[in-house]
């Protein structure tokens, strides 16, 4: 939370906003979400695209702003997971229902603003269940 502490915001939207904002920090909560605890390859191995060093201080931010657990074994080599919080849980529903807005929207507009060559994590996550 200290990256935070020193900014103010207009109201808690803001705040929100400012916690999972980013190209990536909804893909590691949605990803996390769904597959529970993850270690740091197989977070980065599901992303295509993410440097090593990117997905690093997003989680640290994330940790830091108390939406992931970070839990550390003392064992070589060494073997770290990664969770969501209570926190980080709570942001699944909203996620979800970002995605359906954007669904929503595509389909009110009657054309797609969504890259074809970049599919959402969201929509396969929601192919797989119904598969």
């Amino acid at each position: 939370m200290d990256r935070l502490q020193d900014k103010k915001f207009n109201c808690v939207k803001e705040l929100t906003l400012g916690m999972i904002g980013g190209k990536w920090k909804m893909t590691i909560l949605w990803r996390l979400g769904k597959n529970g605890v993850m270690r740091f390859g197989e977070l980065k191995s599901s992303m295509d695209n993410i440097t090593q060093r990117m997905l690093t201080n997003q989680l640290r931010e994330m940790e830091n702003d108390l939406l992931i657990e970070r839990k550390v074994y003392p064992v070589v080599p060494p073997k770290v997971e990664y969770s969501l919080t209570e926190h980080g849980e709570s942001l699944i529903p909203i996620l979800q229902a970002m995605y359906n807005w954007g669904e929503e929207f595509v389909e009110a507009v009657g054309f797609d603003l969504i890259q074809k060559d970049a599919p959402s994590i969201l929509e396969d996550e929601l192919e797989q269940e119904g598969a």
